[in-house]
C-alpha cells in the first residue's frame, strides 16, 4: 500500500513537472503574452527613428510611417521624429485622426522636454502647412536620452503621447 502511494506521489509530481514546462514554453513562444515587453504603440515604427521627415510624406499613402516613433491614442496617430540639426534637434510631431489620417492643422501643440540633468523645457510646436504636421527645433545639445509628453489640444480635446531620443 506505501508503495502504490509513493508511486501515485511521483506519477502525480511528474505529470505537474510536465504541465508546467508546456505552459511556459505555450508562453515563451507567444510575444504578446510576455508581460515585460513594452507596449508595441510606443516602439520606432522603423528601424530609423530619425530618418527625414520629408521622405515619406510626399506619397499617395496617408497611412505611410514618417520613420518616427508611433503611438496610438483614440482616434488619433501620433508620429515623433526627432533629427540632429546643427542647430540642435529637430522635433516633428504628425498629428492625424481617423483611419484616413486626415492631418489635424488646428490643434494647440506644446512638448515637455525633460533634459538628462533633470530639468524640464516647454516648447510650443507651430503647424507646418507644406508639411502637414507640427515643428520646433530643441536647442539642447547635451549628451543623453530626452524623454518628451508631447500634448495636442485639439478645440478643449487632449491627446498626449510620450516619446524619446537621444543626443
Amino acid at each position: 500500500m506505501k508503495s502504490l502511494k509513493s508511486n501515485l506521489m511521483i506519477l502525480a509530481s511528474v505529470g505537474l513537472l510536465f504541465l508546467g514546462a508546456c505552459s511556459k514554453g505555450d508562453q515563451a513562444s507567444d510575444p504578446n503574452s510576455n508581460p515585460t515587453s513594452p507596449p508595441v504603440a510606443s516602439q520606432p515604427a522603423s528601424s530609423a527613428p530619425n530618418a527625414a521627415p520629408g521622405a515619406a510624406d510626399k506619397t499617395a499613402n496617408p497611412q505611410a510611417s514618417k520613420g518616427g516613433q508611433v503611438v496610438e491614442s483614440g482616434a488619433y496617430h501620433l508620429e515623433f521624429v526627432a533629427a540632429k540639426e546643427s542647430t540642435g534637434t529637430h522635433l516633428d510631431f504628425y498629428l492625424q485622426k481617423g483611419d484616413k489620417r486626415e492631418p489635424v492643422p488646428n490643434a494647440k501643440v506644446t512638448a515637455q522636454v525633460q533634459l538628462p540633468n533633470g530639468k524640464q523645457q516647454t516648447l510650443a510646436l507651430k503647424y507646418d502647412a507644406d508639411g502637414k504636421h507640427y515643428a520646433v527645433v530643441f536647442p539642447g545639445q547635451e549628451a543623453g536620452q530626452y524623454p518628451v509628453k508631447v500634448t495636442a489640444d485639439i478645440n478643449g480635446e487632449k491627446v498626449n503621447g510620450r516619446f524619446t531620443f537621444n543626443q
